[in-house]
């Protein structure tokens, strides 16, 4: 969207890509023979935070990709606030179902600040990387949501989402990379 307003918000939220990798958690939930469908909705919303706001702020505030006019003060506080709701909800569900959500909290917590502001060198930050912290991971971590283990049929998805994740990476890189160097479209 032209920058500005809230339209910088909505431009924030990447929507399209947001809701791809959500599907990811919804895959992994409905892998359980019986779906908790309140589990799966706090599970959804967990990662639409975690993924969708607080990732998204700080990958704008990392070099500002999207062009938004946010305020920086305003981005790490978005990102500092999701992040942690998204936490406290991961908590409340491992208290509620299995305490083997719980190191998941912490690796999604810190998988945020890790890949969207390429601490370590940016070692994280690579399409595998993309692929297994936005592909598998959620996948993975919902299945646990639901069932308290892991088996086979998720290894597998886990697999298939990490693959899906690199062909939509090789398929957008060249066209994000594009739309981040031209200044201007002109036609009729």
């Amino acid at each position: 969207l032209r920058p500005g307003g809230w339209r910088d918000y909505v431009t924030l939220l990447h929507l399209p890509y947001t809701a791809w990798h959500l599907s990811y958690v919804v895959v992994g939930a409905c892998l359980a023979a019986l779906v908790d469908w309140s589990t799966l909705a706090w599970t959804v919303l967990a990662f639409g935070l975690a993924m969708g706001v607080g990732a998204h702020a700080l990958d704008e505030l990392n070099g500002r990709p999207l062009r938004t006019e946010i305020p920086s003060r305003v981005l790490v506080w978005l990102a500092i606030a999701s992040v942690a709701a998204a936490s406290v909800i991961g908590i409340v569900v491992a208290l509620e179902r299995t305490l083997w959500i719980l190191p998941l909290v912490a690796v999604g917590a810190a998988l945020v600040p890790v890949y969207n502001l390429e601490l370590f060198g940016g070692r994280a930050h690579t399409d595998l990387g993309f692929a297994l912290a936005w592909g598998a991971f959620p996948l993975l971590t919902a299945y646990v949501a639901q069932t308290g283990a892991l088996r086979l049929e998720a290894g597998l998805a886990a697999v298939w989402a990490t693959l899906l994740s690199l062909a939509q990476r090789s398929l957008s890189s060249p066209v994000r990379r594009l739309r981040r160097d031209v200044v201007s479209v002109e036609g009729r």
